[in-house]
């Protein structure tokens, strides 16, 4: 070889090694600096309280995937959060949504909507825009509508009411030495009370071999429970499924049923949401009246959550985690990780990512992994029981995340 095609070599070599490298920085430049992530909460009217916590805890989520490097596949980008309020009506909600798609056309996805209800409206609009929504809302219906873009974290109402009722079954014949034979359905009307009284109605009652007595739907919020109170006390059932999702309902009711006599496990009193089991009820409600009174929820402050709790409580004054916090923080994570294996900020790939998830055991929402079936429901989702216990409700079911062990009301 001449030494003049030994120089024409190293020139190209030099030359396909700068194009290269121009290319890569090209590529590099055009990674964003932050990815935008929505959070479609109710912030205002009846539904305030709970939105309010769910952004708490999808600010502390992102603020811990920034400071932990944020999007690696993206170059270290910043995950944004967007919080959107939803309003208290279906109606507001559909109309945000519309606002959201319109307004935010860079988001890649999106956690929200709390109640069922708001969450069937707003993924309408949400899986036209192929805007993947993430969602603790339970009703079965939300995934069972052939959607692409939804993805249910929370177990469903249906399955829910599966998994619990034969736990609140075995508590009550162990501690009080004889198995229930009649249940009381006191609901609302909202979608996920109705996906829960729903599936006790149509078998699972029967297949668990008890009886219902009583069976009264109302619309939120309550004027009087006391002709509601009234129907139970008449029939004297031995468990009260009480599914109120409005506090001011919760509260009416239990002081209701405390004027009549059967408060503070007259009744054993087992609720479905966290209507119950928020901060706000010890604002009329004594600790006292609340004691026993179980509840089934999606997820819970767990075993395994003791820093996050602290860090809630120390920054937010918030006195416990509920689930709308620790659902919405695991939410972030998700879609961080599918943004990761997505490579790209883009909604329709993110869509995919979820779709073909598979991260292994799940961290915070309650067994199952990080990974979806062809529905959209997340694979082995677990619920939580928790119980008022000395003034504050705790995980005591499954024992693996308990903070407590359960105990059933003394009559």
């Amino acid at each position: 070889m001449t030494a003049k095609a030994k120089i024409t070599i190293s020139r190209r070599t030099l030359l396909a090694g700068a194009s290269g490298t121009l290319i890569a920085s090209r590529a590099w430049a055009q990674q964003p600096s932050e990815v935008k992530v929505g959070l479609l909460v109710p912030i205002s009217g009846l539904y305030a309280r709970p939105g309010t916590v769910m952004r708490e805890g999808a600010e502390m989520a992102v603020d811990h995937i920034n400071a932990q490097g944020g999007i690696k596949a993206l170059g270290g980008a910043k995950l944004k959060l967007v919080v959107l309020d939803s309003g208290d009506t279906t109606e507001k909600a559909k109309n945000a949504a519309q606002r959201m798609v319109a307004q935010e056309t860079d988001l890649v996805a999106a956690s929200g909507a709390y109640l069922s209800s708001f969450t069937l409206a707003v993924t309408e609009v949400t899986e036209r825009a192929s805007l993947p929504v993430l969602t603790l809302s339970y009703s079965d219906l939300i995934t069972d509508r052939g959607f692409k873009y939804v993805f249910q974290t929370a177990a469903t109402a249906g399955s829910q009411a599966r998994q619990a009722l034969p736990q609140i079954i075995k508590l009550a014949e162990t501690a009080s030495g004889k198995r229930p034979k009649t249940v009381a359905i006191l609901t609302d009307n909202t979608g996920a009370s109705i996906a829960s009284a729903k599936a006790m109605r149509e078998g699972l009652l029967a297949e668990n071999q008890l009886q219902l007595i009583v069976d009264e739907t109302f619309t939120p919020p309550l004027a009087d429970a006391t002709s509601l109170v009234q129907k139970i006390r008449s029939a004297k059932p031995d468990l009260l499924f009480f599914l109120p999702t409005v506090i001011s309902d919760a509260k009416l009711l239990l002081e209701k049923m405390n004027e009549f006599g059967l408060g503070q496990g007259k009744i054993p009193t087992i609720s479905f949401g966290i209507a119950i089991a928020e901060p706000d009820m010890l604002q009329t409600v004594s600790p006292e009246l609340l004691q026993g009174v179980l509840t089934c929820v999606a997820s819970w402050g767990a075993k395994g959550h003791e820093a996050l709790i602290a860090e809630l409580k120390t920054r937010y004054k918030e006195p416990w985690m509920t689930q709308n916090a620790i659902s919405t923080y695991g939410d972030m994570w998700v879609i961080k990780d599918a943004l990761e294996k997505a490579g790209k900020a883009d909604r329709v790939a993110v869509g995919e990512a979820l779709r073909t998830m598979d991260a292994g055991p799940s961290k915070y929402y309650p067994l199952g992994e990080i990974k979806f079936d062809e529905k959209g429901r997340r694979v082995g989702a677990g619920m939580t029981i928790v119980q008022w216990q000395s003034g504050v409700p705790v995980t005591v079911f499954p024992p693996q995340l308990a903070l407590a062990q359960p105990f059933w009301p003394k009559n």
